[in-house]
């Protein structure tokens, strides 16, 4: 299995890794000018289109076990325009086990909340050695009639024992492709796990009203369980952005850098503009070089690579939501000619804008 991220375990005593960190080089003669207004994560979250698909609720008693295949192999039963597949689970009641793949079992409890973000398959059980005896095609039997609402909102799972574990499953649509920065950060398995007894905040908030909409089944409680999945969502990876160490790589640990999460500030907010590795050194306050490697090391590519990756993946939401012609998308995301678009895009992409768009809409 690959990494787990458990935020509660992580230390935050890692400040000798800062210090023992090479001074950075400063620009003495160019102050930074006022830090652009931009919530990057919403922006990256509004483009990659976060969507809640599925959301229900599994009542388990002692011995269970349920096998859940990889999320692209029933990702066009559930949301069949979304590219990719999220999967999360939500412990109320019990405790148990989940495996990714054939990686070792991770013991979760109640409060837990298990996000599954690269659609790996992976097995929840009451007890090691449980098994479901499901084939993949019984699973996605269930997954084509519970998005029909052939089944029940409240499923019931295993034997007649006495212990019994209730969770919440949910699943979220978004983007992949062209470049969904956010994914490429995230570990193979996210577990927060709410302290018993401690103040109750947001995401305990947000749990609270969800599970409300589940007990009352208003009309219009659908749409509002799916919007409360997103925002769950969102309240996890910010708590997994906290919670990262010091030393830790990747662009959400480049957002919370002082220049790298400056300079990705400024793309987002202006991505037409036509930057240069110099003029963000200039913004951010720090030298080219000291921009570019750090940029480098944290987000995986240099700065001009991330603008243009980017534009591109803006550039395939306004292929794919709008009507105006490739030559006008292309300007609008900083390019001066149709052909440089097209070639940027199919580079990245795998095919023309014009392809992409028919493709999409399809």
């Amino acid at each position: 299995m690959g990494t787990l991220h458990d935020p509660a375990s992580q230390s935050l005593a890692a400040a000798s890794v800062l210090a023992r960190s090479p001074p950075e080089e400063v620009v003495a003669d160019a102050a930074p000018s006022a830090a652009p207004d931009k919530d990057v994560l919403s922006d990256v979250l509004r483009v990659i289109k976060l969507t809640g698909a599925l959301f229900f609720w599994v009542d388990a008693s002692s011995p269970w076990s349920v096998d859940v295949p990889r999320a692209d192999s029933f990702a066009h039963l559930i949301l069949p325009r979304a590219q990719h597949v999220i999967s999360y689970h939500i412990i109320t009641q019990g405790s148990g086990s989940l495996s990714i793949g054939d990686g070792p079992p991770m013991e979760f409890a109640e409060g837990d909340i298990l996000v599954i973000p690269h659609e790996d398959s992976y097995a929840m059980r009451s007890a090691p050695g449980v098994r479901s005896g499901l084939s993949l095609e019984d699973s996605l039997d269930f997954f084509r009639a519970m998005a029909a609402g052939q089944l029940p909102f409240v499923v019931n799972e295993g034997g007649d024992g006495p212990l019994l574990t209730r969770y919440v499953c949910g699943f979220l649509g978004c983007d992949a492709r062209p470049f969904n920065p956010l994914l490429g950060a995230l570990p193979p398995l996210i577990r927060i796990r709410r302290a018993a007894g401690a103040p109750s905040d947001l995401l305990d908030r947000l749990i609270e009203l969800t599970l409300a909409e589940v007990s009352a089944q208003r009309p219009g409680a659908e749409c509002i369980r799916l919007r409360l999945s997103e925002l769950m969502f969102v309240e996890v990876v910010r708590r997994y952005l906290e919670a990262l160490p010091p030393e830790q790589t990747g662009w959400l640990a480049g957002l919370r850098d002082p220049a790298v999460g400056r300079a990705v500030a400024l793309v987002h907010a202006n991505p037409a503009r036509g930057w240069t590795i110099e003029e963000l050194a200039r913004e951010t306050g720090v030298s080219r070089s000291v921009l570019a490697a750090r940029f480098t090391r944290l987000v995986g590519c240099p700065p001009m690579q991330y603008l243009t990756r980017w534009r591109v993946q803006l550039a395939a939401r306004l292929l794919t939501d709008g009507l105006a012609k490739v030559s006008a998308v292309g300007r609008d995301v900083g390019y001066e000619s149709e052909a440089a678009f097209s070639r940027s895009f199919k580079k990245l992409a795998g095919v023309s804008p014009a392809s992409w768009r028919s493709g999409r809409r399809g």
